[in-house]
């Protein structure tokens, strides 16, 4: 089990819920728009939010946007320490670094002794962009091996000042080599691990990457926090993150909708209708934990609709309504969605 840290309320790590992370898009100087995507993303079911900090002006904005919101806030930092100093002055609940890139020791420890006076983690880690030459020269590239021993480098950077509030976190944009990394990293540590898949492109294919990639390491046991990076809408990050956590019997995030694969026995659109029924819920904004089975068919489908919360099965044209097991009415084919929804409305009463 790894160690306890906590960014501002939220816990991380030993053996608590596994939370969901995203990353602004915003100019973070710009208090009013990043305030208003940190809203949409809090909707969501964001648990952590990471800023950019690439400037003054968005290091001391940290202030006025910790007044708006109610997640805890962490300030990404690269190359200049004075801005984690800033950050952390004006109240970031985390701090995003690697010593490696920000000079010498002494600034790494006027980071992480602001750090300690106000008990807030550093997230260390690399990507695969980012691993030392000294590695990348010792393992003959960028691989598991140069991964990970530049992940414990950067931890060794923080440790020597007597300081463990960490979080680490390997990212490469090959799920293999994310999956090996990952893995091996967690045999040689006890801190909580970041998990994420970097790059992993566009929002199906970042969705395949990051469910593979974050999925698999988490059914082994290893990843206390996530973010699933897409190129993206921010808010499509959060949903599939916390999606994936559902999936795995892990965290609830609202209604469950199970349809059946389209096939030859098919007499209604189930395409369709599950695609309409699944932006009815996100569009009217329904929170409760039920299964929905959408059934096409009278094979599999009476079946499957049964054992779900609401369900209904297919004909010709028409289906029948079920819930909790039981048979309510046939509906036209024009009406299941309005029936589906109403009853899953029912059901949060």
């Amino acid at each position: 089990m790894t160690k306890l840290v906590k960014y501002g309320d939220v816990k991380i790590g030993n053996g608590n819920l596994i939370t969901v992370q995203s990353m602004t898009n915003t100019k973070t100087h710009d208090v009013t728009a990043t305030v208003e995507q940190i809203l949409k993303l809090e909707e969501a079911g964001c648990d952590i939010i990471r800023v950019a900090v690439p400037d003054e002006k968005s290091s001391e904005a940290i202030n006025e946007i910790k007044k708006e919101i109610s997640i805890p806030l962490i300030a990404d930092i690269h190359f200049d320490y004075r801005l984690a100093l800033s950050s952390i002055k004006n109240g970031a609940d985390g701090i995003r670094i690697n010593p490696g890139n920000i000079g010498s020791e002494d600034r790494v420890r006027k980071v992480v002794y602001d750090c300690k006076d106000k008990n807030i983690p550093i997230r260390v880690g690399v990507n695969s962009g980012s691993v030392k030459k000294e590695y990348i020269k010792k393992y003959n590239g960028v691989n598991v091996n140069s991964l990970v021993a530049s992940a414990v480098d950067q931890i060794k950077e923080i440790e020597k000042f007597e300081y463990e509030n960490i979080v680490v976190s390997i990212k490469s944009s090959n799920v293999v080599e994310n999956y090996k990394s990952n893995f091996k990293l967690s045999k040689l540590i006890d801190y909580p691990i970041h998990l994420g898949v970097t790059e992993s492109g566009t929002y199906e294919n970042g969705i395949i990457k990051s469910s593979m990639g974050i999925g698999g390491l988490i059914l082994q046991g290893v990843g206390d926090t996530i973010r699933v990076s897409l190129t993206a809408d921010p808010v499509e990050e959060v949903r599939v993150g916390r999606k994936i956590l559902q999936y795995l019997n892990l965290r609830p995030y609202g209604p469950n909708i199970i349809s059946c694969p389209t096939c030859g026995r098919t007499e209604i659109n189930i395409e369709n209708l599950s695609k309409e029924i699944e932006n009815r819920i996100i569009e009217e904004k329904i929170k409760t934990d039920i299964t929905i089975a959408v059934m096409g068919c009278i094979v599999n489908g009476p079946g499957e609709a049964r054992e779900a919360d609401i369900g209904i099965a297919g004909g010709r044209g028409k289906a029948v309504l079920f819930k909790k097991g039981k048979l309510i009415k046939k509906i036209d084919e024009k009406n299941i969605v309005d029936e589906v929804i109403s009853e899953i409305k029912k059901s949060c009463k």
